[in-house]
């Protein structure tokens, strides 16, 4: 039996609107979202449906843009499918759902050969996609794209593809404020850009794919915008969501007083590269057989515990006994950043330390992409699908995206085509609570900065039960009256969402008394039998809008 826990909501829309004063528009399918799965879905939408794809910034805004490592998929005759399903259930510490990791890593290589054919193009030795090796797999199945920046060659050549079909339009720097529902289904969103303010979306289906939320966390990988939107906008309209406590942290970040957080991607450990701590000792192989190529969630907790044992704020990611023409190969983009602060990695380590990375919990979905709500659909990030588990492999996860994006984009396409045009706006039910206005003057940079230091201090890499109830006493008094606030902007929006989203974390997490994955609790260390199931959350909308 899964735990259900109640979560209340202060009410269900952010903001008060009214149907005949502001602006409404029609779309077939809805994409709210720009990253990695919601193109991949916009590219799997029938040509003669109308496809609106919603950006909160810029198309090249996301965290797919910012993929470093590659995509794994099975592609050298010496390994297996069934490899990379091992590979992924062993990482994922007993959550996977097995038959989700079947079916997506066997549908990997025909992926990967849609992306070449959507005009991507991936390293190559000796005339064959190059391959290399990240931690957790068990044989070299990471194929990648200017040497380090896989994201970006892959979303260019779908951000192309896209803008090339005529029926799809992609509103940039539009900030999904609430997904809209009548009787108890998806209708589209309500919207907010500077071109022209709140405006109604009304879509036949609707897919959210609007990524993480790692910028809840102080340290983190993520870009400013990855606030868990999508997280709360589900949740508010009452989708599913499960595993909020699964935050994924990377074990290598660039940690440079002043600058910002940099990911070193899990490819320069499979190339070779050493962790060494301050005093240049390699502790990797203290704490797991693979060393420096054991999983993620391994990794983060060894080099957290080695910083403690030598009371130091980084290790360091050694690079200087590998061949040199290797690394500037294979690693361009990142040997430029750490020259931007004086690094040569020919001769200095990489300070590194761990970073929020990726949220392996979110909204639940199937393996077509259907969520709990009727209409609405999500791919990517803001997913539990059942792949990762607790812990995800490294490279998985734009795999991931892809996977549901295609998958969420095909079943978009078969509903959309079989409801007529309707162009007529739903009746909503009421969404008040009339809002607070006493708090005019917040500032909400040192809300939304205290919330993140708060987030990394006490539900961490590492967490127990009384650090958790002070984070959670804490982002309840916050949460009472900013989230009781009516704001106009996305700042205040963005802030609300990541409340409620650190709420239903903490929530979870104190749920959880065992460690495993990504999980840590150094009050219950262990993994329990009893606890290996998914923690769901769900909102009674209509009794906490009354309290």
């Amino acid at each position: 039996m899964n735990t259900e826990l109640q979560l209340p909501v202060h009410r269900r829309y952010l903001v008060h609107f009214h149907p005949k004063r502001i602006p409404h528009a029609f779309t077939d399918v809805l994409i709210i979202g720009g990253g990695i799965s919601g193109m991949r879905a916009a590219l799997e939408v029938d040509p003669t449906l109308e496809t609106t794809i919603l950006t909160k910034d810029v198309v090249q805004l996301s965290n797919s843009w910012r993929a470093q490592g590659g995509i794994a998929g099975v592609l050298d005759p010496g390994d297996r499918v069934a490899n990379h399903a091992r590979d992924t259930i062993l990482a994922g510490k007993g959550l996977c759902h097995e038959n989700t990791v079947e079916t997506i890593t066997a549908a990997a290589p025909e992926i990967i050969r849609e992306l070449i054919a959507f005009g991507a193009r991936f390293d190559e030795e000796h005339g064959h996609l190059a391959l290399t090796q990240e931690g957790g797999h068990s044989h070299r199945r990471i194929i990648h794209a200017l040497g380090d920046a896989t994201g970006q060659e892959v979303m260019r050549a779908l951000i192309e593809a896209v803008r090339a079909r005529p029926q799809s339009q992609i509103w940039e720097r539009t900030f999904t404020i609430d997904l809209l529902t009548c009787e108890d289904s998806c209708v589209g969103a309500l919207v907010w850009n500077p071109h022209h303010g709140k405006t109604f979306i009304w879509a036949k289906q609707t897919i959210l794919a609007t990524g993480g939320a790692g910028r809840i966390y102080r340290e983190t990988t993520n870009p400013e915008i990855a606030t868990g939107d999508g997280h709360a906008l589900a949740f508010r309209a009452g989708a599913r969501v499960r595993d909020m406590e699964m935050m994924q942290f990377h074990p290598t970040v660039l940690y440079i007083a002043g600058g910002s957080r940099h990911l070193i991607s899990e490819a320069v450990r499979g190339e070779g590269a050493y962790l060494v701590d301050v005093n240049g000792y390699r502790f990797m192989p203290d704490y797991d057989s693979a060393a420096e190529l054991a999983p993620r969630d391994v990794v983060s907790q060894a080099i957290t515990a080695q910083m403690e044992k030598t009371q130091h704020s980084c290790v360091y990611l050694d690079l200087r006994h590998l061949d040199r023409g290797l690394v500037a190969e294979r690693f361009p983009n990142i040997r430029e950043v750490c020259s931007q602060f004086g690094l040569d990695l020919a001769v200095d380590p990489i300070p590194v330390r761990p970073g929020a990375h990726y949220m392996i919990g979110g909204v639940i979905i199937d393996q077509e992409g259907r969520t709990s709500l009727p209409n609405l659909w999500a791919a990517g990030e803001v997913t539990s699908s059942g792949l990762h588990g607790a812990n995800r492999l490294a490279s998985n996860s734009l795999l991931e995206g892809l996977y549901h994006g295609r998958a969420a984009g095909r079943g978009v396409s078969e509903n959309a085509g079989r409801i007529s045009d309707h162009f007529c706006a739903m009746p909503l039910k009421a969404n008040w609570p009339p809002s607070t206005t006493g708090y005019k003057e917040l500032d909400l940079t040192d809300i939304r900065n205290s919330l993140m230091s708060v987030m990394w201090r006490l539900v961490g890499i590492r967490r127990e039960r009384s650090g958790m109830e002070e984070a959670l006493r804490q982002v309840n008094f916050w949460d009472r009256y900013v989230s009781r606030q009516e704001f106009d902007g996305t700042a205040g929006w963005s802030l609300q969402n990541m409340l409620l989203v650190a709420r239903a974390m903490v929530t979870s997490a104190l749920e959880r008394e065992e460690s495993r994955g990504v999980h840590f609790r150094s009050d219950f260390p262990e993994p329990r039998q009893a606890c290996a199931e998914h923690i769901n959350l769900h909102a009674e909308y209509e009794e906490s809008c009354a309290s």
